[in-house]
């Protein structure tokens, strides 16, 4: 007769729960305390209960599967039953604590002098150049390369990041602080999650740096290697809002070949000879047609994105390099309209091959000293 396999362990079980990460904290369940128990009968069923940080957790589901999965793996685990709670305002406001990791809570961590994440300003003289398409790509692009990787639509009149990279529910509130949904391995916050259906945001400018302000200190980003802002056309509020928040940030200029198109981009970089920020490059999009003859048609003309680049290295007197030149695919834009970006979908198409490249070149740039400690102390004379 064959001997009867036995239960699993307590501590095996917990080791597959150590697996599962929090689909919008990014961290381990049993480090945020959200495991309340482990049941494990004689016969290797196991019942876990999982708290939620609020009741109406939309990655609830996701956090069954997960958990379900993992403890499934372990050997002698005849059946898995989830069930679901939720953390009382004591242990939420631990989770927050440990999450804040004992910072200020309005604190912005990009704009502290030993942050290491790179900030770029995505950031065009005027509409319609693709400035939107270009940021969330190069996000889904990085976070491909293994960057971890954030999006800010700060674009609070025009927002559209939510709808290129497919995000389909709102962020989870803990108390004030808000956990970002994560798209393609990209998290996003935009103000196009907190209206209803698509109605117009109608503020002022001390409204829009506050809804900036938020944005950046009261969303719980994690540690980030890359942060990308999408902003609102123009050299406006919002503008400055980001030179005034995190003077780190870099700023990369969006532009069309057309010259029209370009003397209106170096305003948008020009605004750097003010913020003093430094000019990560510029990208030209929509550079030309590929016809099926393998011809180009340059619809919009051509040079403008280098003008652009060569105007702005004079005026801020360091090298303000063209990054890339990113082709008319209309692949981007069917890609976009269906939430999953053409860098990731269809990798080997011409516009998605020169958004890889600009990407790997941001990727590999090292951030700047400019607001950055040190480590020195003054000499004893």
């Amino acid at each position: 007769m064959g001997r009867m396999p036995s239960s699993p362990s307590q501590d095996t079980v917990l080791a597959a729960l150590a697996t599962v990460d929090d689909p919008e904290i990014r961290r381990p369940i049993t480090d945020l305390g959200m495991v309340e128990d482990v049941e494990i009968s004689d016969s290797g069923h196991v019942r876990v209960t999982i708290l939620l940080t609020i009741a109406g957790c939309p990655m609830k589901a996701t956090l069954t599967e997960r958990t379900t999965a993992a403890v499934q793996k372990v050997e002698g685990v005849t059946g898995v039953e989830v069930r679901l709670g939720v953390m009382s305002d004591d242990q939420r406001t631990a989770l927050k604590e440990q999450l804040r990791g004992g910072q200020a809570e309005k604190e912005i961590p990009f704009a502290k002098p030993g942050s290491l994440t790179r900030v770029y300003a995505v950031a065009s003289g005027k509409g319609g150049v693709g400035k939107s398409s270009v940021t969330v790509n190069l996000a889904a692009s990085l976070a491909a390369q293994g960057f971890s990787v954030g999006v800010v639509d700060a674009d609070i009149y025009g927002f559209s990041v939510p709808r290129m990279l497919g995000v389909e529910h709102k962020p989870t509130q803990v108390d004030d602080m808000i956990l970002p949904p994560v798209s393609h391995d990209v998290k996003v916050i935009s103000i196009g999650m907190f209206v209803p259906g698509n109605q117009p945001v109608v503020w002022r400018g001390p409204m829009l740096h506050r809804a900036l302000q938020q944005f950046l200190a009261d969303v719980f980003w994690g540690d980030l290697d890359i942060l990308l802002l999408d902003l609102p056309p123009g050299t406006g509020d919002i503008a400055i809002s980001v030179a005034q928040l995190i003077p780190g940030a870099e700023i990369l200029v969006i532009t069309t070949p057309q010259q029209a198109a370009a003397e209106v981009a170096e305003r948008a970089g020009a605004i750097a000879l003010q913020t003093k920020q430094r000019i990560a490059g510029v990208v030209e999009n929509m550079s030309w047609l590929e016809l099926p003859d393998g011809t180009r048609q340059e619809i919009f003309g051509r040079g403008g994105g280098q003008v652009v680049a060569d105007s702005l290295t004079r005026s801020v007197g360091a090298n303000v390099p063209l990054l890339g030149q990113i082709p008319l695919d209309t692949r981007l834009r069917e890609c976009a309209d269906r939430g999953t970006p053409v860098v990731l979908e269809d990798p080997t198409s011409a516009a998605a091959a020169a958004l890889n490249g600009i990407a790997r070149s941001l990727g590999t740039r090292s951030r700047g000293l400019a607001g950055r400690s040190l480590g020195l102390t003054p000499a004893g004379r």
